[in-house]
């Protein structure tokens, strides 16, 4: 019951965090709003998502030394209080420290959940609970894009922060019913070989390509419904919510195929899944029908969502019992380094080639993203023949 209890809760600060994904859809409306060209908006990501990659490492490894919960329970705290700074901005500067505060917040969450999650889990169950904390986490991605198409074209882009607020308000209730904290002054500091070794390094490098190229819906999909396709924001949300939601139907099934086969079938397939279906974003324009539009965005977080689970399973049971905080924190950490530099490469690509190419660099974008997971995929089934 406990167990059950922990993990629950750990998805609803997990999902808290993940609900982000309300940004993305807004982006076009934040930057009319204040006057800022659509590369600018990439900053927007990388003020949040490259605090939060060196919090919940930094949190991670807090946590396993004064316990999980106290940590999650601040995170989830601070988190309420950036939304309510979001939401006031008057600037796009302080609209960044605001970013800065909720990822600070937020690689508190994440740095926290997975250890919370695997430490109430028996040894044999850990992979099933980790897909309910990465299933949570999708469909908060998947929901974020649809509330923030309505939220934007009804009230405004600042409800986007607005209706987070009570969200974590209620969450942060829940987190403080968390089991007694399992720190320990025992467990000793983490030091470069325990994150270098190769058990450890894999699934982090792996893990860097995978949320690399997918950022390339994040930042650019957006941009290219509203833009090219001529949708609204509700409309393009809708289609945009088709990636995260299929990082959560395969989260599930995931674990399962991995209790079969291992990790590195799923690992690899899911990597390969992912980069043909942005190998394919690369040819999509104006005129590409819908509904294969939504099946290859629904593609790509499926084949991420395939990967995600596995990988993250052998980078949990690389550590001991004693650093599972610091194992999650660098999985995030990873999976964030990875965002930031996708976040930061393809935006950059993106302005300089919008210029001289107009609409197509979106397909340039998608086609660099595509060829970078391809290469981790390749790294993938390299290192699986090497264990075997």
């Amino acid at each position: 019951m406990i167990a059950a209890v922990t993990r629950l809760i750990a998805a609803a600060g997990a999902a808290l965090v993940s609900l982000d994904s309300v940004m993305n859809i807004a982006f076009p409306a934040i930057a009319a709003a204040f006057a800022e060209p659509p590369e600018r908006m990439r900053w927007v990501i990388i003020c949040y998502v490259f605090t939060y990659a060196l919090t919940a490492f930094g949190g991670g490894a807090l946590a396993d030394r004064v316990g999980h919960a106290r940590v999650f329970q601040a995170g989830v705290g601070l988190s309420a209080v950036a939304f309510a700074f979001g939401g006031l901005a008057p600037t796009f500067g302080m609209l960044l420290g605001a970013r800065v505060l909720q990822g600070f917040a937020g690689g508190l969450v994440y740095g926290t959940a997975p250890g919370l999650v695997t430490l109430s889990a028996a040894p044999g169950e850990r992979g099933r609970a980790l897909a309910f904390l990465n299933a949570a986490m999708g469909l908060a991605l998947a929901v974020g894009p649809v509330l923030a198409g309505a939220l934007v074209d009804a009230v405004g882009w600042r409800a986007i922060f607005h209706v987070r607020l009570p969200l974590a308000v209620l969450t942060l209730g829940l987190a403080l019913k968390l089991p007694a904290a399992r720190g320990t002054t025992s467990a000793r500091l983490v030091v470069a070989r325990d994150v270098l070794a190769g058990a450890a390094l894999r699934p982090g490098t792996l893990a860097f390509f995978g949320n690399a190229g997918i950022f390339s819906v994040w930042l650019l999909a957006p941009f290219y419904l509203v833009a090219v396709r001529g949708l609204d924001a509700t409309a393009g949300g809708v289609l945009f919510m088709l990636t995260p939601l299929g990082t959560a139907v395969a989260a599930p099934l995931a674990a399962r195929l991995a209790e079969r086969r291992g990790p590195w079938p799923p690992v690899v397939g899911g990597l390969a899944c992912e980069a043909v279906c942005l190998a394919l974003l690369g040819r999509a324009g104006a005129e590409t029908p819908l509904p294969a539009l939504a099946a290859v965005l629904f593609g790509a977080g499926f084949g991420l969502g395939v990967f995600q689970v596995p990988n993250m399973t052998a980078a949990m049971a690389a550590f001991p019992g004693t650093q599972q905080g610091v194992a999650g924190g660098f999985m995030f950490f990873t999976r964030t380094l990875g965002t930031v530099f996708g976040v930061a490469v393809l935006g950059q690509l993106f302005a300089a080639r919008r210029l001289a190419v107009g609409a197509a660099a979106f397909n340039e974008c998608f086609v660099v993203a595509a060829l970078g997971v391809a290469a981790a995929a390749v790294l993938g089934v390299v290192w699986a023949r090497r264990r075997a």
